[in-house]
């Protein structure tokens, strides 16, 4: 073998996708109606962090459901991908509310990588914008 392999030399151990799935890092939300609805054709999961600050509701906020949470995110994922096709990762922002207090509620970035999964396949990772 040429290149990487002579630079680098086995590789000791990997990481899949799969795995990761398996492991709870990241939630699969591919056969979601959300994701249907948004367009998605390929395989497409949030970092567990993203799932649970942007998309659980927390006990007591009134005015939210996780799946119109889930849908924002995926929406305007898809709002950038398309507008950005010659980029593999995207960032974007929209608005969370957390809590009940008056006024607009912060505004966050999220980051969503297009990308080969384990088998080379199209897959889309939602994360937080300084998570890999």
């Amino acid at each position: 073998m040429n290149g990487v392999h002579e630079v680098f030399g086995e590789v000791i151990d990997r990481y899949t996708r799969a795995q990761t799935l398996e492991d709870g890092y990241l939630v699969d939300v591919t056969k979601s109606d959300e994701a249907v609805e948004a367009g998605f054709r390929c395989p497409v999961a949030l970092s567990r962090a993203v799932w649970t600050k942007y998309v659980e509701v927390p006990e007591g906020v009134f005015g939210q459901d996780q799946k119109g949470r889930l849908w924002d995110i995926l929406y305007l994922y898809s709002i950038a991908a398309r507008s950005h096709r010659q980029s593999d990762t995207m960032y974007f922002q929209l608005h969370v509310r957390n809590n009940n207090k008056d006024g607009m509620p912060p505004l966050v970035t999220l980051k969503g990588i297009c990308g080969p999964g384990d088998a080379g396949e199209v897959v889309v990772t939602i994360m937080e914008e300084f998570e890999d």
